[in-house]
């Protein structure tokens, strides 16, 4: 008998909720039945898993405030929840509009006049998707959508830290049939998710690089591919030519947007001396202009910290940082506020790779900014790290900041402007060093890595091949 878990609330600081995870006997058994579900759907072709997908929109809308409210109380959160859901029906429409064409076989010519090839390619028939709790909708629907359409079935563990969302969006799939048979969300902690990857033939994971060690291990274990979108300390570069008022604005976006709980939020910004003074003053200036969440959810712009561990890590970092000589500007310490746990916009300088703040993954809205001397300075500090999932680089002109970006060793590149993997999902790119593994979880790679390829090599004329065993007289 699996023991019961106890959620908490973010905003309040009390459990308020309870997830009970199925034992891994059940969970095999689900896993089964899903797997043997996924024969129909991949015949019901790809216009036919359109339709069902669309379907299941109309009810997504239909039962949206039930949605709203379950995030809500998961995030402690409301314009990024609203903003969340609005995200995740997009992508269905955006997947349904792309897949018809990403999905299209053609025979092809060879280099040998009588062979022709033809090549097909065939959904993985379970994958397993484990997501993290900052985005606990959005991150568990962003690679279940594209496998979906591959033809694949799908069975997506949530963090047990933001779980509520479950039962809400589980009410909606339950009224499209041929989608709740090959589609479905179990509850459960880390002993749930290890044994979810025994069970299915491709795994999807988002989130801290220790637990993604442990997933690539078991996928290797079991022979099967796994994908996997760590975390990051993206970094910012700011070169003299800049914009200050937009550098300052979209950086200050990029690092607190979301309580700046993402893997892709700008967690240390590289400044040229010349205009350091200039730069971080401005910073600090908008950074006093946002307001937390609270009392009221309406208020403000900064929700609470989701995650009480992630609470401590962020105090831990930000009195390592003070400890070293660190100078704090604005905000500056995780306050407890009606029971929650929060942070305003915090500003450092006096900063370097010592500190934890420059070198792990904080996950909360802290800008440490630091001065460079010169453009190979600031290259080397922005590749001084464990992290390559994405950057942003500010100058003018544009070429200017593009030859720095090539320099850099991450995934994707913002120029003049940051987080934009946040909004914009077409660029196909990698996570490079210990931020992730496997292919793109965008562009039409995010879609196509949920098939095997076949290939039919066909011969087209009687006679024998030159290379055939002679066996004339």
């Amino acid at each position: 008998m699996t023991k019961p878990i106890e959620v908490r609330n973010p905003r309040t600081g009390k459990y308020d909720y309870v997830i009970i995870p199925p034992p891994p006997k059940l969970l095999a058994q689900q896993c089964n039945r899903i797997r043997r579900a996924q024969v129909s759907w991949q015949q019901l072709g790809l216009e036919g898993r359109i339709e069902a997908l669309q379907q299941w929109k109309q009810a997504i809308l239909s039962g949206r405030a039930q949605l709203t409210e379950a995030l809500i109380n998961d995030t402690g959160r409301l314009s990024i929840s609203v903003l969340e859901i609005d995200s995740f029906l997009s992508s269905i429409d955006r997947w349904c509009g792309l897949a018809p064409q990403l999905l299209q076989e053609s025979a092809k010519n060879t280099a040998i006049p009588f062979i022709s090839l033809q090549q097909t390619s065939v959904p993985y028939p379970l994958v397993g998707v484990i997501s993290p709790w900052n985005f606990p909708l959005l991150l568990s629907t962003i690679d279940t959508i594209p496998a979906l359409l591959a033809g694949c079935a799908v069975i997506v563990k949530p963090s047990e830290i933001a779980p509520r969302f479950v039962a809400p969006l589980m009410s909606t799939l339950n009224t499209v049939p041929k989608l709740r048979d090959i589609l479905t969300f179990v509850e459960g902690a880390g002993q749930t998710g290890a044994a979810l990857i025994e069970n299915v033939d491709l795994i999807c994971f988002t989130g801290s690089v220790e637990t993604g060690h442990r997933v690539a291990d078991a996928a290797a274990r079991n022979f099967i591919p796994a994908y996997l979108e760590l975390g990051g300390k993206d970094p910012a570069i700011v070169l003299e030519s800049a914009n200050l008022d937009l550098a300052t604005s979209a950086i200050l976006w990029g690092a607190v947007v979301n309580t700046g709980q993402s893997c892709l939020s700008i967690e240390r910004i590289y400044v040229a001396e010349s205009i350091f003074e200039q730069f971080y003053h401005q910073l600090v200036t908008k950074a006093h202009r946002l307001q937390l969440a609270y009392p009221t959810i309406e208020r403000g712009e900064i929700g609470p910290i989701i995650s009480e561990n992630q609470a401590a890590i962020i105090n831990e970092h930000l009195q390592d940082a003070v400890s070293k000589g660190a100078v704090i500007h604005c905000g500056g310490k995780v306050e407890e506020l009606g029971g929650g746990w929060w942070c305003r916009p915090t500003v450092l300088t006096e900063v370097n790779h010592s500190m934890q703040v420059m070198t792990e993954e904080t996950f909360g809205p802290i800008m440490p900014v630091m001065a460079f001397s010169t453009v190979e300075e600031a290259v080397q500090l922005t590749n001084d790290s464990i992290y390559g999932l994405s950057a942003a680089v500010f100058a003018e002109p544009v070429e200017l900041a593009l030859e720095v970006a090539q320099q850099i060793d991450v995934g994707a590149i913002s120029i003049n402007d940051a987080a934009l993997t946040a909004i914009m999902h077409e660029g196909e790119k990698n996570a490079f060093k210990f931020s992730g593994l496997g292919g793109s979880r965008m562009g039409p790679a995010a879609l196509k890595r949920f098939m095997r390829k076949k290939a039919f090599l066909i011969k087209t004329n009687s006679t024998n091949d030159p290379w055939w065993f002679n066996h004339a007289e």
